[in-house]
């Protein structure tokens, strides 16, 4: 097995002047599960039609499942899954026919998995794709996807607009083939990724800020209370750390965001720049949380 089932390097793109992808450096690990998350405009969809072959990259080079991006082609389809909240389908076939029609083209078409699939996604075999509702078309769209056990499975934006019981589904129906399937996901549904995600990586303005673990992640990101025993005072310029983001001070107490937390260095840096220190609390934040604490870093407002 190859040990990354996606390579990037220095992968560009640009549209009228504007680089939508800047120099992206991604490795997405064999058998994880990779949720790429980002603002509107970060450059997700873009970096996943360069690794799809949809779109050309201006510089760079990727490789997926250990083929030249640019070279994915029909054969290469057959062990990947795609899923995006625009793709189209033929909306005149009924969800029975797409399997059949589809069948042909995948050598690895598993009936038996299929079937599991319209059971569990409770697909209507009779009705017209034009004719379902949103939910029901993402779940034909990841049926017809998964039904030929692929390497990788590819979902741009997979859970937009869905209600709290397709999202369930949509997610079950990931986790079963987890085993068997490296997946990267891209979606604004952060509280979604947080239960799928094994690694994630943080997008914005074309620029690839962070990729790790997500159990790595969610364990150097706090928020950090301190009280103290007399008024809190902002220490002087200079001294505040940088990992250190969005103080907020009130009488006897000081909050902040520490992105590289440690308990032991965390606690003898407040100790330094606080006077009276007499309670230091260090609390886990959720993902969500932590992207927007990111998104406002990088803005111009954001910061400290």
């Amino acid at each position: 097995m190859i040990p990354n089932a996606i390579h990037c390097e220095d992968l560009s793109k640009s549209y009228g002047g504007v680089r939508a992808v800047d120099h992206l450096r991604l490795e997405v690990p064999a058998g994880a599960i990779y949720g790429l998350v980002g603002p509107n405009g970060a450059g997700k969809t873009t970096a996943i039609k360069m690794l799809m072959n949809i779109v050309r990259p201006d510089a760079g080079h990727a490789t997926v499942l250990g083929c030249d991006s640019r070279q994915i082609g029909p054969e290469q389809f057959t062990r990947i899954g795609y899923v995006s909240e625009n793709q189209h389908m033929p909306d005149w076939m009924t969800v029975g026919y797409l399997m059949s029609y589809l069948k042909p083209f995948y050598p690895r078409w598993d009936d038996a998995r299929a079937d599991e699939l319209l059971r569990q996604f409770d697909l209507p075999l009779d009705r017209k794709l034009k004719n379902l509702s949103r939910g029901m078309w993402m779940k034909a769209s990841l049926a017809s996807s998964l039904a030929y056990r692929p390497d990788l499975l590819v979902l741009d934006e997979p859970f937009s607009g869905l209600d709290p019981l397709v999202r369930e589904d949509l997610i079950q129906g990931i986790l079963d083939s987890a085993d068997e399937t490296t997946i990267l996901c891209s979606s604004h549904d952060l509280a979604e990724i947080e239960t799928l995600a094994s690694h994630i990586g943080y997008m914005e303005r074309g620029i690839l800020r962070f990729s790790e673990e997500m159990d790595t992640l969610t364990a150097r990101f706090r928020v950090v209370e301190v009280t103290v025993g007399t008024a809190a005072l902002m220490p002087g310029n200079g001294r505040w750390p940088a990992r250190w983001t969005r103080p907020e001070i009130a009488p006897s107490l000081v909050r902040f965001v520490d992105s590289m937390y440690d308990a032991e260095r965390t606690d003898l840096d407040i100790r330094e720049l606080f006077e009276g220190v007499t309670g230091v609390a260090a609390h886990p934040m959720p993902l969500k949380a932590i992207f927007l604490t990111m998104a406002r870093s990088a803005s111009p407002k954001g910061g400290r």
